[in-house]
């Protein structure tokens, strides 16, 4: 199982490195960012042990088609796709939010309203809802944007402007962002069968003041997926739904005793573990995109990305 779970290139005119929990971001002549999702998974904030075979190039290769997708309704950072696993884009300084929108009572917010609360991000969500029901409109509920080794936190609008993280003016744009490559979003995976339930974006501001979106968008990582298929039925019945999301590892990881607080250990995760959730990455990338995946040459996967990218910044 050849996977990619951490670079250290020196690639031509570079400054620095970045590494996320998944991305590691190559910082090129303070001009240009070289962005490479590797095959590690994380959930709970926690990055799993072992690497997912192709779950980079699936994450990539997801997030530039959306990119494309969406570049009429908003700028974004994307230059060029110089190998599977890696996009180029121009430099930004993002800002410390993520911008989660949330058109049902799913995930974190379902298991808020569980507990009782009926606010989230100083957002109300009305009472006497099911979990996947459709919320009356869709909800920004941001989160902070967190350090490694830390959690993302829930933070109202208010909290965000009355501590200055991001100004009132950007925060309106990042709104209005927001709701358009929802929408848009929730059209795309209309015409595959599929109900865009949440997701998060991720923005930043390019060296001219331009606000672009950067990261990725409507990927299984960032995003949640029912099929439509059934889903009326499933929700009356009290049924879960049929998902295609990452909440499937999520939910393996707690029916396994792990949800990443202290104390707790990562269950182990065999190679027929692996492979299924491999299996699993590809057909969301298959149903999400409409399109057969091909998979990459992985046989020296950190050389052929070297290759790439050098061939690329020589040009």
């Amino acid at each position: 199982m050849n996977t990619i779970t951490d670079t250290n290139y020196n690639f031509p005119g570079q400054q620095s490195l970045y590494k996320g929990k998944v991305r590691e971001v190559y910082n090129i002549n303070d001009e240009q960012l070289v962005m490479i999702a590797t095959d590690r998974l994380s959930a709970f904030d926690v990055v799993m042990p072992r690497g997912i075979p192709y779950k980079g190039q699936i994450l990539n290769q997801i997030a530039t088609q959306m990119m494309k997708a969406t570049e009429d309704l908003v700028p974004n950072w994307l230059v060029a796709t110089p190998d599977p696993n890696v996009a180029v884009g121009h430099l930004c300084e993002p800002f410390k939010v993520e911008m989660v929108i949330r058109g049902y009572l799913s995930g974190h917010a379902a298991r808020e309203y569980k507990a009782g609360k009926r606010m989230l991000c100083g957002v109300p969500m009305p009472e006497g809802m099911q979990e996947n029901d459709k919320f009356p409109q869709p909800i920004i509920t941001p989160s902070t944007k967190a350090d490694k080794g830390t959690h993302d936190e829930d933070i109202a609008r208010e909290d965000i402007l009355a501590q200055g993280i991001v100004s009132e003016e950007d925060y309106l744009i990042l709104e209005d962002y927001t709701r358009k490559l929802f929408q848009r979003g929730t059209e795309i995976a209309a015409k595959r069968g599929l109900i865009l339930v949440d997701t998060k974006y991720e923005f930043g501001k390019t060296k001219e003041g331009k606000i672009v979106l950067i990261d990725e968008i409507h990927t299984p990582d960032s995003s949640r997926y029912f099929y439509a298929e059934g889903y009326e039925e499933r929700q009356e019945k009290g049924e879960a739904q049929k998902q295609l999301s990452k909440e499937f590892v999520r939910q393996w990881l707690i029916s396994n005793g792990f949800q990443g607080k202290e104390g707790q250990q990562i269950p182990e995760m065999t190679d027929t573990y692996i492979a299924s959730v491999s299996e699993r990455y590809i057909e969301l990338y298959e149903n999400i995109t409409g399109s057969k995946f091909e998979k990459a040459e992985v046989t020296n996967i950190e050389q052929r990305i070297e290759d790439n990218v050098v061939a690329y910044l020589g040009k």
